[in-house]
């Protein structure tokens, strides 16, 4: 079981990226789906995740309101939405598939916000 990623890159502040992520060898589903990411000099820190039993969605307090995850079960595709970028916002991001003791995490992307 595997999760590739795509879409990161080069941002002006203020604009917007669209992370996915897809999954592929596992019953997407039956997985929650989690986005985190690891600043410049920083730990690992969370940013949003969609629960697969109800469709529930969390998000870090840095990023309510300006990001969205999204689930597309038809493309086993979790998608990360940023809008309104910030400097603070340039970090790797990962993408992580969880169920019960199962956990795939994904290469990583790098987003980098400029002024």
């Amino acid at each position: 079981a595997q999760v590739v990623e795509s879409g990161g890159g080069l941002v002006q502040t203020g604009g917007s990226l669209r992370l996915s992520c897809t999954a592929s060898g596992l019953t997407f589903n039956q997985y929650t789906m989690a986005w985190f990411r690891r600043g410049p000099g920083k730990g690992r820190e969370f940013v949003a995740s969609h629960v697969h039993k109800d469709g529930s969605t969390y998000y870090a307090d840095s990023v309510k309101g300006r990001f969205t995850i999204s689930r597309d079960i038809a493309k086993n595709t979790v998608y990360l939405q940023m809008n309104n970028l910030r400097h603070e916002d340039k970090a790797d991001y990962y993408c992580n598939a969880i169920s019960g003791d199962d956990t795939i995490w994904s290469q990583g992307n790098q987003v980098t916000v400029s002024a």
